[in-house]
């Protein structure tokens, strides 16, 4: 008879574990799957037998509309879904369009998080970003920090966009029973990026610049602040790897950080992507320019404990982007 009772507990208990975890054949939207994050993860999920995933670019749903977001939910009916989708950009884009920045991002996350809710989706996974945390906030940053002093003044809007949508996730899950989880990744990079000067983050952009000005002999690079910023930088195959890790294995309502555990500042990654482009002018740092936070460094000892770790160091990483820039290049003329 005990016997019979455990078998009948393991079954329950087993139906309950295939009915909560994704399995190949879920249906599984990725809202951003052309962004940097987003493509590298349909890819890891196709080279890892998943069937069912649903995409629709920008041009195809507007996510900033409620109306057009929630027909989308109503057909489609997805069971898992990444929320990876944003605008985002560098600390040029974000002083320049800091309204664009809070309002886009606020309109995606409160339509995709809000229909999530009530189309049954069983589990989503919302992205947000190490600029979440305090301008001086104590280093490395811990989960816990957030919210406990100001946000750096450069990306406040974009800041506050993604502090909303975590809260949404959290207050979902605690008043319906939502299994929303929130991952935090550090700076991101690697092919497919922005490589725009004008609206791009910092590596790629760098990478950019010095690609144009070693094709044009330029004898100068100029570069915002003085170098001593330190930032962490995390290569994106690395990420999407960590989303799926995280939605297989986490159903905390705790945020968790994404990174490396390492920084590098501003100077030597400057200096490591003229080694890599092979340029042989000089760099210029501009003083009179902001450089946004002194140092943004993830505590990543959660996520270690949960088992996932990063496995691309940052030079390997900027030598296959600056490979990929290349090609992509090559290939458009």
């Amino acid at each position: 008879m005990i016997y019979r009772k455990n078998t009948i507990l393991f079954i329950l208990l087993s139906s309950y574990s295939l009915l909560f975890t994704m399995q190949p054949h879920s249906s599984i939207y990725i809202a951003g799957h052309r962004g940097l994050v987003g493509s590298a993860l349909v890819s890891l999920l196709q080279n890892n037998g998943y069937t069912n995933l649903i995409t629709r670019t920008s041009q195809e749903l507007d996510l900033r509309n409620q109306e057009a977001v929630n027909a989308f939910f109503e057909q489609e009916r997805p069971e898992y879904v990444f929320l990876l989708a944003a605008k985002v950009g560098g600390i040029k884009a974000n002083m320049t369009y800091p309204a664009d920045f809070i309002y886009d991002n606020l309109a995606i996350e409160l339509n995709i998080i809000h229909a999530a809710h009530h189309y049954g989706v069983k589990k989503l996974l919302f992205m947000g970003s190490s600029c979440i945390y305090p301008r001086l906030c104590s280093q490395p940053m811990k989960e816990e920090y957030l919210l406990t002093g100001p946000l750096e003044p450069t990306n406040e809007g974009y800041a506050i966009a993604k502090i909303a949508g975590i809260k949404l996730c959290q207050t979902f899950n605690r008043q319906y029973g939502t299994h929303f989880i929130t991952c935090m990744p550090t700076n991101l990079f690697g092919p497919g990026d922005n490589f725009n000067p004008e609206t791009a983050h910092a590596l790629p952009a760098l990478i950019a610049r010095m690609h144009t000005a070693k094709e044009k002999n330029a004898p100068t690079v100029s570069i915002w602040g003085s170098g001593s910023a330190r930032r962490e930088w995390l290569y994106v195959d690395d990420l999407a790897n960590a989303c799926l890790f995280l939605m297989l294995n986490y159903e905390g309502n705790d945020i968790i950080n994404i990174g490396t555990g390492q920084d590098i500042s501003m100077k030597e990654l400057a200096y490591t992507i003229k080694d890599i482009v092979d340029y042989r002018g000089e760099l210029v740092f501009d003083t009179t320019k902001p450089e946004g936070m002194p140092q943004k460094l993830l505590d990543v000892n959660r996520i270690h404990a949960l088992g996932w770790q990063s496995q691309t160091n940052v030079e390997i990483g900027i030598q296959k982007t600056y490979k990929w820039y290349v090609d992509f290049i090559s290939s458009s003329q």
